[in-house]
């Protein structure tokens, strides 16, 4: 039973709609939606014409979405709670972020561990759909350097854990 509570909480407190924001194209879609674009490739009509007006390519949204960043969940959790972590938490919610932008470090850190704690990567969809908000905004302008940051996330584990 607390099993049973516990999926229904934390299903309750993930992401349903996304913000993608290109210049100054705003398009609100569910999270849903997204996820199917990444695990499929199919774009909705909405996703279609806004990548189209953003001059954006699927393929390489759908690139940076998708492929994996290995971590350790135990050293991601260090990591993200010191004082290095914070600056990589600032870094990255300007990509990821709460629509009021307040409290993106906690959201983010939760985020990133909840995406990484199953299978030991993360993958920017996955932080997406375990972000603790209803609503998540994305530069999607900026996808790209969000996608670096973890991959520089990964170097640093590695050289820092030997991970």
């Amino acid at each position: 039973m607390s099993v049973c509570i516990l999926l229904a909480s934390n299903s309750a407190l993930a992401a349903e709609r996304v913000v993608l924001k290109y210049n100054v194209f705003r398009e609100t879609i569910a999270v849903e939606e997204l996820s199917t674009f990444a695990q499929t490739g199919a774009l909705s009509s909405s996703l279609r014409i806004n990548l189209a007006l953003a001059r954006q390519d699927p393929k390489v949204i759908r690139q940076y979405l998708t492929t994996p960043v290995k971590v350790s969940p135990v050293l991601l959790d260090r990591v993200l709670n010191s004082p290095v972590g914070n600056i990589i938490l600032d870094e990255l919610s300007q990509v990821i972020h709460t629509p009021s932008r307040s409290a993106d470090r906690q959201a983010l850190r939760s985020a990133l561990s909840l995406s990484a704690s199953g299978d030991g990567q993360m993958t920017l969809i996955e932080i997406i759909q375990n972000y603790p908000t209803p609503n998540v905004e994305v530069d999607g302008e900026r996808l790209g350097n969000a996608y670096r940051q973890l991959r520089s996330l990964q170097a640093r584990l590695e050289n820092l854990f030997g991970f």
